[in-house]
């Protein structure tokens, strides 16, 4: 660089047109004083670099902001004469705005018009607000076909109701609420079901009835919520008591909570955020904590709610052969570091021994309060408080200490017209006149699909407190023809299907649990023989000994979840340490069974669809007559099961798998389907009487038969062929109505989504 430098001086000083009479000394100089001051900016070369660069940025910044602040003033300047030009010339194009409320539904039920009455009063003043606003009845109306539309229309409903005898809703008012309360429940709909429905509740009641004050409206709003429906303000509660009530009179209340909704609902139309502009008056302003207590009120959990979610009583009655489902407790999957192997069993070890000795000082204490009183303890019963608790929510009856009965969703289908299931369709029971009913809640497994999510008592042997046959089977009838009344009035229902279905015919003994426990399952299925009811009794292949000895049944099934030892103990979870010889057994004893026999399949994808030929084994061993294959039925979300939508095959690949099993199957056909549950029958050919299904039964022909077997003590045979029926075309497997019986209509419900996931058969 130097020499660079040198060889431009010298250029300066020696260019041409320079005088060639210099003084020597004098040049010299000032070359050594230009070199000097070139190499002093060589060395501060980076400080005029950083200093140039900086200058250029700000130079660029103030030319930015510059032209926004101009750009801005022009913008400034033009919107409000737009504005105005739209407004002032009629023929521009105006620029639409968000709905936010669509309109106001006001449901009511009355049972003296004072709701009523009420809701014609809102809507007038509703009307005024310029807002469209429609009144409904609640007897009119069809929660399950309409109430979802409510969710996408951006109207808010109000629901006024009134709470009649005993904190019951008044008939009007009944359906929907029983409508709603099984929603909150039932996995089909799901928690989010309601998501999006902008709603708020008036209810009205008397002061004076303490335990039950405005039961109805607190539970419309606590369903509602549990259903993530959005509360625009606190529920209101008119006292018809004028000692206690807020304002002198339940129509003071109301009047006090109609002016609060019409400030909402018209602060919610023109999306006003009231935020203080400094002009109010002192003291009415409300600070920011304030309003965010007031937005968390309208969210808060409704107080229902909140002593039911601290309950941590336990709900489940365990043996000692839960023991041996560690393995599956721990998960497969789980991974320990090696050196932290030791501590790990250390624990376990030390825990188990905690486990061993709060065992002996239970027995101790037992067996000195037995000596002491010199008597047997007393066996405890098999529904605890809080198991009580939590199945009467589900909507189950429960009978004594051990039994239940629950309305089934076909029930209700079928009392509407809407079709049968697909008993209906493959074996001809009528399903509005068919009882689920269980005389054992308790049951040996724990399978990942069961649809009551465990809250049902487990065991391997009975220990309970045991009710009487006669006793379970008379309150069962009670509690099923109760729940059938409460469709009495409901929109869609027919008037001969809901007399009909007073009059039980068919009893499925497959709720929950393991029926085949009870002690005395053999006097209750002739109790319901000497009725005329049929009996379909399922079990879950582990007591063998239980099915030798169980009478002749209508139809007897076997659970066939898995078909290898591994997959059973993954998909069931059962108790016993025995459970693979118990189930084969338990097929072989199938096989030894004169009358019907079905062998009922659920099919979980990504888990058991793999095992062809393993399942065509195990049908060689029980020889069923029919082989009910179905698409498992998603529950819902619940800590004790990990399947998601992904593991619900469609009916499609239902069908592809049971065609690849027919095809394995030398003496069976595919025989019938019902799509709407997702479900096929496999039969045997000896049911394919001239070319022509006999899947159906002959019911009363069964029941001459069960009083012949009865009166010869047990010595005449009946046999399946017995008492076999013509299956109608429209049931039978490729039929274009597939499985639906067209005499009554099909219903879909809304706003369904397509979450699966591609089926693969390996």
């Amino acid at each position: 660089m130097r020499e660079f430098v040198s060889l431009v001086l010298l250029w300066c000083l020696f260019r041409p047109g320079c005088g060639e009479e210099r003084d020597d000394v004098h040049i010299f100089d000032t070359w050594n004083s230009l070199q000097n001051y070139a190499l002093s900016l060589w060395h501060v070369r980076h400080y005029i670099y950083s200093t140039i660069v900086v200058a250029i940025g700000v130079w660029a910044a103030v030319e930015f902001l510059s032209k926004n602040h101009n750009k801005q003033k022009v913008e400034d300047s033009i919107v409000p004469k737009v504005a105005k030009e739209i407004i002032q010339n009629g023929h521009l194009t105006q620029e639409e705005k968000e709905v936010h409320v669509a309109g106001v539904k006001i449901f009511f039920g009355s049972q003296t018009g004072t709701a009523e009455r009420f809701a014609t009063t809102l809507a007038d003043a509703v009307q005024k607000l310029g807002l469209p606003v429609e009144v409904v009845d609640l007897k009119e109306y069809d929660p399950d076909e309409n109430l979802v539309d409510e969710v996408y229309s951006k109207t808010i409903c109000v629901f006024m109701v009134s709470t009649y005898t005993d904190g019951q809703p008044n008939e009007s008012a009944a359906w929907f609420c029983k409508w709603l309360e099984d929603a909150t429940h039932d996995f089909r709909y799901g928690k989010t079901y309601l998501k999006g429905l902008r709603y708020a509740v008036f209810g009205l009641g008397n002061s004076v009835y303490v335990n039950h004050y405005n039961t109805v409206g607190k539970n419309i709003d606590m369903w509602l919520w549990m259903l993530s429906a959005s509360r625009i303000m606190t529920r209101g509660e008119g006292d018809c008591n004028v000692v206690k009530s807020k304002h002198g009179s339940i129509e003071a209340d109301f009047s006090e909570w109609q002016t609060m909704f019409l400030s909402r609902v018209q602060a919610l139309y023109k999306e006003e955020k009231k935020e203080c502009n400094g002009n109010c008056k002192k003291g009415k302003c409300k600070s920011k904590e304030e309003k965010h207590k007031e937005e968390s009120s309208q969210n808060e959990v409704p107080e229902e709610i909140k002593d039911h979610s601290s309950e941590e009583e336990e709900l489940f009655e365990t043996t000692s052969e839960e023991e041996s489902g560690l393995e599956d407790e721990t998960e497969a999957a789980s991974v320990i570091d090696v050196e932290d192997l030791g501590n790990v069993m250390n624990n376990m070890k030390q825990a188990k021994e905690e486990r061993e000795t709060a065992k002996k000082v239970v027995k101790r204490k037992a067996s000195k309060r037995a000596i002491g009183k010199n008597e047997i303890a007393e066996p405890r019963e098999m529904i605890t408080p809080a198991l009580r608790d939590a199945l009467s929510k589900q909507g189950y009856r429960l009978i004594g200490s051990h039994s239940g009965v629950k309305l089934c969703r076909w029930t209700k289908s079928m009392l509407r017209g809407r079709g049968g299931c697909y008993k209906h369709t493959f074996y001809g029971i009528e399903s509005h006149r068919c009882m689920e009913t269980t005389p054992s809640l308790a049951c040996a497994n724990k399978c990942v699909f069961c649809w009551r999510h465990h809250t049902n008592p487990v065991g391997t042997e009975w220990r309970w407190k045991m009710d009487e046959a006669d006793m379970i089977l008379k309150e069962a009838i009670e509690n099923h023809q109760n729940l059938i009344k409460q469709f009495k009035g409901v929109p869609g229902v027919k008037a001969e299907r809901f007399a009909e279905g007073m009059m039980v015919k068919h009893c499925a003994l497959s709720l929950v649990g393991e029926p085949i426990m009870y002690p005395k399952i053999n006097q209750f299925v002739k109790l319901l023989h000497h009725k005329k009811i049929s009996t379909f009794l399922v079990t879950n292949a582990q007591f063998p000994e239980e099915i030798r000895k169980l009478e002749p049944v209508t139809q007897l099934y076997v659970s066939v979840d898995a078909s290898t030892k591994d997959s059973l103990k993954k998909i069931d979870r059962p108790l016993f340490k025995d459970f693979w010889p118990r189930f084969l057994e338990s097929l072989k004893a199938l096989a030894d069974k004169k009358q019907r026999t079905v062998y009922r399949l659920t099919l979980v994808k990504a888990w058991n669809v793999d095992e062809l030929r393993s399942y065509a084994d195990l049908i060689e061993i029980g020889k069923p007559d029919f082989i009910e294959v179905k698409g498992v039925t998603y529950c819902g979300e619940s800590s004790a099961s990990n399947l998601t939508m992904a593991n619900v095959p469609w009916h499609e690949e239902v069908a592809y798998f049971v065609q690849q099993l027919a095809d394995l199957l030398r003496d069976y056909e595919i025989a019938c389907e019902h799509e709407h549950s997702n479900c096929l029958l496999i039969a045997h050919k000896k049911f394919k009487v001239n070319g022509e299904w006999w899947t159906w039964i002959d019911y009363d022909r069964f029941q001459h038969l069960i009083k012949d077997y009865e009166e010869n003590n047990g010595t005449k045979i009946i046999s399946a062929e017995d008492y076999m029926a013509k299956t109608p075309p429209w049931a039978l497997f490729g039929a274009k109505q597939r499985g639906f019986d067209p005499v009554d209509i099909r219903f879909l419900r809304k706003k369904r989504k397509d979450i699966s996931v591609p089926f693969v058969l390996l």
